[in-house]
């Protein structure tokens, strides 16, 4: 058998399974806050605006003080991008937050999303602390909110929802949480989880009590292209609240934030059910031939390669620690040997005979 140099083998493996990893998903973005005030990175990697506060002796934030038209804010530093590089790879998110809300009847709480250049324009002390006017497509802004009043002018359902804001304060969509027996303003901690795949382009928002986990269905989801509508504009991300004409407080307690890019070959289309009943559009086959022959091209020269590896790999092991037969030393070793036979003849005697009978 050939010499076989494992190290070597071992090291292109590695490297090309921290390539392809690389290539399919890249995270770039990634924080997690478990104990807000406590926590030596929080006040160096976040800013904080209006009436928020830490409050070291609780770990939390305290958002809005307990006084009418208060309005704070916590923000991320370092901006975000959703569409990046070349090729360009195209970002997922996932945030947590737990937090809570005084009895009073307030505006609540947003977790939102917002490109460097909106941000003068809606920092004041509208609702949440986020002034965005519908209609207004200058204003790039995506928030999640957690509303405990009833404002008619939006057209709220009810003063205890959560809803999603994409530019504007009239929710596209929206949940009634009485229906599901949760208060958002009963002064208990809650935790949130919002959910963005670049590869179905939805956004999904998941709520539950304190000690339970995070639940399999979502409480909202909506269909929404971030990449598509913010290209490689960059964007910060938040939590916002504010009281109104209330002395309501609202509290954050933990924060954790985690965004990877993909590829733009694995951003998928979401399916048009509308379209399907249409006639559909001529497409050029020849371009579409091209990207699958590419693709095929691809995964075989990985399978190749990959499947090389783990071969060589296996073919190693076994010699190392296949069945191996005893070495006996030279000394004690079996040696053929020649046997000599002979021929007898036995006579028996007559005296022998008699004393038989």
């Amino acid at each position: 058998m050939a010499a076989f140099s494992f190290p070597k083998s071992l090291q292109a493996l590695i490297f090309l399974v921290f390539q392809f990893r690389m290539l399919a998903a890249e995270q770039d973005v990634s924080f997690s806050f478990k104990s807000l005030g406590k926590d030596p990175s929080f006040e160096s990697n976040v800013t904080l605006y209006g009436d928020a506060k830490v409050v070291p002796w609780e770990s939390r934030v305290q958002l809005t003080s307990s006084v009418s038209s208060s309005t704070g804010r916590v923000m991320y530093k370092k901006p975000i991008k959703f569409v990046e590089g070349t090729p360009r790879k195209f970002a997922s998110i996932s945030t947590y937050f737990s937090f809570s809300m005084s009895h009073e009847s307030g505006d609540g709480l947003a977790f939102f999303m917002i490109t460097r250049g909106s941000i003068p324009k809606v920092f004041d002390g509208s609702s949440f602390g986020l002034s965005l006017v519908k209609g207004e497509r200058n204003i790039s802004v995506v928030a999640v909110e957690f509303d405990t009043l009833r404002d008619s002018k939006y057209g709220d359902l009810d003063e205890n929802h959560v809803g999603i804001d994409v530019s504007g304060l009239e929710s596209v969509k929206v949940r009634n949480l009485s229906a599901i027996n949760m208060v958002l303003n009963n002064g208990e901690k809650l935790h949130s989880w919002i959910d963005y795949e670049a590869s179905s382009r939805r956004l999904e928002i998941r709520l539950s009590h304190s000690g339970y986990r995070k639940p399999a269905d979502p409480l909202l989801s909506y269909s929404i292209d971030l990449s598509g509508m913010w290209e490689e504009e960059e964007v910060f991300v938040g939590l916002s609240s504010s009281n109104g004409n209330s002395s309501q407080t609202c509290s954050i307690y933990s924060w954790s934030f985690k965004l990877r890019h993909v590829p733009q070959w694995m951003h998928s289309e979401p399916v048009d059910l509308k379209g399907l009943t249409k006639n559909p559009k001529p497409v050029s086959v020849g371009h579409k031939k091209s990207h699958c022959l590419l693709r095929v091209l691809g995964a075989l020269i990985f399978g190749t390669v990959f499947g090389a590896l783990a071969a060589s790999c296996v073919m190693y092991l076994r010699k190392i620690f296949g069945n191996k037969r005893p070495v006996v030393p030279e000394e004690c070793a079996m040696h053929p040997v020649d046997f000599e036979y002979k021929k007898f003849k036995v006579v028996v005697g007559k005296a022998v005979e008699d004393d038989a009978k």
